[in-house]
C-alpha cells in the first residue's frame, strides 16, 4: 500500500510594502564625543596623558579595569578600585559601571 503524502502548503505571497523606501543615512558621530580632551595627572596614570576622545578614554579605563581585574566577581557591575583608580574615583573604593563615567568625566578637560 502506497500512502500519499499530503501536498505541502505553500504561504501566501507577501504583498509589497506601500512605503517607499528611504536611502539609508549613515549616522554621523557626535562631534562632543570625539574631541580630545586633555585627562587629569591622576586620570592620565590609566590611560596616558596624550588627548583622547571621551570613547577612548572609556576604552582604555575599561581595558585596565579588566587588565587588573579590578571588576567585582559577583557583581560585574562594581569596579573595586587600585592605587591609580582610587584617585580618579574621589576615594572611593568600589564604584558602579555607571558612576565610573561621572568620576571620569571630572578628570577631563
Amino acid at each position: 500500500m502506497a500512502t500519499k503524502k499530503a501536498a505541502a502548503k505553500k504561504a501566501p505571497a507577501k504583498k509589497a510594502a506601500k512605503k517607499a523606501a528611504k536611502p539609508a543615512a549613515k549616522r554621523k558621530p557626535n562631534a562632543a564625543f570625539m574631541k580630545p580632551l586633555t585627562p587629569s595627572d591622576a586620570l592620565a596614570a590609566v590611560v596616558g596623558a596624550k588627548p583622547l576622545p571621551r570613547t577612548e578614554v572609556s576604552k582604555k579605563v575599561w581595558e585596565y579595569i579588566k587588565k587588573n581585574k579590578l571588576q567585582d566577581p559577583k557583581a560585574k557591575r562594581n569596579i573595586v578600585a587600585d592605587a591609580n583608580l582610587l584617585k580618579v574615583f574621589g576615594g572611593k573604593k568600589v564604584v558602579d559601571m555607571f558612576e565610573m563615567i561621572k568620576h571620569i568625566s571630572k578628570h577631563l578637560s
